[in-house]
């Protein structure tokens, strides 16, 4: 019980605090933003898909401020903190993972989708592997046909958590680069086959970005481990 009321508790007190955080952290970063006009051009014709990879949820999350999507999110408890976190962002979210309620959280992104908002999907999902799509943002994409549009985020100085995707937070004053791709587009209707092409042809989207952009740091990545 009592666990319980401080689960509550901190869900009620950490996310406000974190977004206030945030918001002053990473305001004192230099950010070069590359090649953005992929999503705006698209965003000007309808619903746009944006993916990316698990690593940089903390910067990436930020930087949505002011551009309403849904958002799919663990159904954990430890994903009820970034839910809140979006949900004061202006998002909206749905709880799914690939290993629970994964198919109707998709459904429910399909119909907001359906009625004209964008979407954000991580790519490598709530458990990885790190660096390796998962088939989430195509099943949308080609439900829905919204493109999806690639971005990575990488820094010259920055922390790393011990999570399993090595989260990277940007220190203060940091110089910062986002990173956009090509939008991906899927058929409608598509098969298991074209389902792997596609998924894989996402994964080296962002995994030619990721590395573009972390070497105009002079760095391969994030970690060595990837």
């Amino acid at each position: 019980m009592r666990s319980e009321i401080l689960y509550k508790i901190s869900l009620a007190l950490l996310p406000p605090l974190y977004t206030g955080l945030t918001r002053l952290w990473f305001s004192t970063c230099r950010e070069e933003v590359v090649d953005e006009r992929f999503l705006e051009e698209c965003r000007a014709r309808g619903p746009v898909i944006t993916a990316f990879w698990h690593y940089s949820t903390y910067y990436i999350t930020h930087k949505s401020r002011g551009r309403a999507m849904t958002a799919m999110v663990s159904p954990s408890r430890d994903g009820a903190y970034m839910a809140r976190v979006l949900e004061r962002l202006g998002h909206r979210t749905v709880r799914g993972s690939r290993r629970k309620g994964g198919l109707a959280a998709l459904r429910e992104m399909e119909n907001w989708v359906a009625q004209g908002r964008s979407a954000a999907i991580v790519a490598d999902g709530s458990q990885g592997p790190a660096l390796q799509a998962q088939a989430g943002a195509i099943l949308l994409a080609s439900h829905t046909g919204a493109p999806i549009v690639p971005v990575v985020c990488a820094a010259d100085r920055y922390y790393i958590f011990s999570s399993w995707d090595r989260s990277m937070v940007p220190k203060p004053f940091a110089r910062v680069c986002l990173m956009y791709g090509e939008p991906l587009r899927v058929a409608a209707g598509i098969r298991a086959a074209d389902l792997q092409q596609h998924r894989l042809e996402l994964e080296q989207r962002l995994n030619g970005l990721y590395t573009r952009a972390w070497q105009r740091f002079g760095k391969e990545g994030h970690v060595r481990d990837f």
